[in-house]
């Protein structure tokens, strides 16, 4: 099979805690070089810390982990615990979520927020680096501080400096990622089209202001991947997050790029007004919708849709299709997809 140029990583799924271990292992099995632990059912980090622990020499990381609902002390620490759990392993994947989501379930901070993001890499990079020498913090910014006297971190630290990627759709956070951050991650729907049009040109933009070279980040685009012998039936097991992410008003200008503003509000109203539940919304998804926004169909066309992102991206994040199915429809889809994954790396199948 073709793609085996890009690094492969994986979004594991579960039911519970110790299926996402096992997948991870079968990830790990089959040639996948990172796992992700997502956050919003569950929490990135214990995620990520249950992965770190049953895993060996796969990297781990938290795609993403929600940088304004931790002080950054606390995303510091849990970092450098799973940096240590995982002999070096931990890679910490941030981003911001949306405003609404941030303030009324989480009740966190917002402001302005690529500079409040910016200003918690920069407390996060500085407690990591700094914190086992007694010395003290005097940070002050607009939306995060750190003032701190009498404080040494005595424990184990693996590693002086620990790997931030950020997670960006628009401009001006694509641009801050290039600037600052070791990697970029992009949103579960990420076609070549929008890498090659939107993203590296701010990317680039980024790296300028920072004085960076295109190899001071990994750029990692996430793919939805239904696989099944079935091609149809492949694109409706991914239509669901297609549904999800188009009720969302911040992507508006992300579906208006691919020349689907249209289908989009068509899918918003219809949801509005009743006309699909959460767990339908893949009804009201066209096909051509689900093949410009996931990689579906049987496995030589999973190999091939990768093809499509050599040369202009680093590594692709799978994870198998979630929405609208039930959990053995996802368990069945993962597992043909870790399949995949395998047979490009000439790694081990799952049983």
């Amino acid at each position: 099979m073709s793609g085996s140029g890009l690094r492969l990583t994986f979004a594991p799924w579960g039911e519970s805690l110790a299926e996402v271990v096992e997948v991870s292992r079968q990830a790990e099995a089959a040639g996948a070089e990172v796992v992700w632990a997502p956050e919003m059912h569950r929490s990135a980090t214990i995620t990520a810390a249950a992965m770190a622990a049953g895993t060996s020499g796969i990297g781990v990381g938290t795609a993403i982990a929600l940088a304004f609902t931790r002080s950054p002390m606390i995303t510091a620490l849990e970092a450098l615990d799973l940096d240590e759990m995982s002999n070096g392993r931990f890679i910490l994947g941030l981003g911001t979520g949306v405003q609404r989501v941030n303030e009324d379930w989480y009740n966190a901070q917002w402001g302005k927020p690529v500079a409040h993001l910016r200003e918690t890499v920069g407390i996060i990079r500085e407690f990591v680096a700094q914190c086992h020498t007694g010395e003290p913090f005097d940070i002050d910014g607009e939306f995060e501080h750190m003032r701190i006297k009498g404080y040494q971190r005595t424990y184990h630290r693996e590693r002086p400096e620990i790997p931030i990627y950020l997670a960006g759709v628009g401009p001006v956070m694509l641009k801050l990622a290039g600037e600052i951050a070791e990697g970029w991650i992009s949103h579960e729907l990420c076609s070549p089209a929008f890498v090659s049009g939107q993203v590296i040109p701010n990317i680039a933009e980024g790296l300028e202001r920072g004085h960076r070279a295109r190899s001071d980040i990994e750029l990692v685009v996430s793919a939805c991947a239904a696989v099944d012998s079935d091609r149809e039936k492949a694109r409706r097991l991914a239509a669901g997050v297609v549904g999800f992410y188009a009720t969302v008003r911040t992507y508006a200008d992300f579906f208006s790029f691919h020349g689907f503003a249209e289908q989009q509000d068509a899918i918003v109203q219809q949801f509005r007004a009743g006309g699909a539940t959460a767990q339908k919304l893949g009804d009201l998804v066209p096909d051509d919708m689900i093949s410009a926004f996931t990689i579906s169909g049987n496995p030589d066309d999973i190999a091939e849709a990768l093809t499509a992102y050599e040369g202009i991206v680093d590594a692709v994040k799978l994870s198998p299709p979630t929405h609208g199915l039930d959990p053995q429809q996802t368990r069945e889809a993962q597992r043909q997809l870790i399949g995949v994954v395998a047979d490009i790396k000439g790694g081990i199948r799952p049983a």
